[in-house]
């Protein structure tokens, strides 16, 4: 019978202190709107969860909707853009 066994080297990552590549980072670069219009939205919907939404609480979760579906759509029409080589 023959035994298995893995080896440790091939099961871990290489190195866990790897920096981002240039790529990456300009990636997060282009999504940071997004991810800005994200952290306000749930900021908004967490400061809701402990009591009743009022008026201004519900204008300002939708308000914060409306500009994460913004940055969405300037981000898909961005990507759009750039597949195509920018002919519009």
């Amino acid at each position: 019978m023959q035994t298995i066994v893995a080896l440790q080297a091939l099961v871990t990552a290489a190195s866990l202190d790897m920096e981002p590549s240039a790529a990456e980072l300009d990636a997060i670069g282009r999504e940071m709107p997004l991810i800005r219009a994200e952290v306000e939205l749930l900021d908004a919907q967490i400061m809701t969860i402990d009591r009743p939404a009022n008026e201004l609480d519900t204008r300002r979760v939708r308000r914060a909707r409306n500009r994460v579906l913004a940055a969405r759509r300037k981000l898909a029409n961005r990507a759009g853009t750039e597949q195509t080589g920018g002919a519009a």
